[in-house]
């Protein structure tokens, strides 16, 4: 089973993708299940509707007084943006915590991986420097590995996978494996010029549109 669970729509700041069209371009990749986690909102999910073909997992990236979490399983909107508020908001959900691009932040990541249930070892939008820290990270602490493409472009979905041996579309299952399972981790770096010029611009066009 492939998965990349950590991508942008048009309902975050730095991106213009449909959701339709993410979800398209997922499937035409390869990809069995998906995760659409805007920042700091989960409007996307009230837009799109039902897809048989392939599995979308509920979440969204949150802005915290430490960085960023991603909760995933979610059934509604985290509120919270103090960091234990948002992991404690997330597990009220039976939701999944993962700590996306760890070195991405102000703060020590080893003062919050405890916290949480998967750390992202490879961000497409990420250096390589900062993926293999990730890495060594999640294996210091025994945490489960998980990837993300951070695609905030159609061109960029599918970059990082993670790829799981078992499979399931129910999705109390797929949360089991996710947890659970052994995994492969793999991914490209995103071009420089994609993952900070593009959103960089996108975002100054979005706060004049506003």
């Amino acid at each position: 089973m492939k998965l990349d669970l950590h991508i942008h729509s048009k309902y975050s700041y730095d991106s213009f993708s449909e959701p339709l069209k993410i979800v398209k371009v997922a499937k035409r990749r390869g990809l069995d299940v998906i995760s659409i986690t805007d920042h700091d909102n989960m409007k996307v999910y009230e837009k799109l509707p039902h897809i048989s073909d392939i599995t979308i997992v509920r979440g969204m990236e949150i802005k915290t007084d430490m960085g960023d979490i991603t909760g995933l399983f979610l059934n509604e909107e985290v509120n919270s943006r103090g960091f234990f508020d948002v992991v404690n908001e997330i597990k009220e959900q039976d939701g999944i915590v993962v700590l996306p691009h760890p070195f991405r932040r102000k703060c020590e990541p080893t003062e919050l991986v405890e916290y949480v249930d998967l750390v992202e070892v490879i961000n497409a939008r990420s250096r390589s420097l900062g993926n293999v820290d990730a890495r060594e990270l999640c294996e210091r602490f025994g945490k489960r590995p998980i990837t993300g493409s951070d695609a905030h472009t159609y061109f960029e979905i599918g970059r990082a996978v993670t790829e799981t041996e078992g499979y399931s579309d129910d999705l109390e299952e797929l949360k089991k494996i996710l947890l659970n399972s052994e995994r492969r981790c793999y991914g490209k770096e995103t071009p420089f010029y994609i993952s900070h010029g593009y959103s960089y611009i996108v975002s100054r066009i979005k706060r004049r549109l506003l």
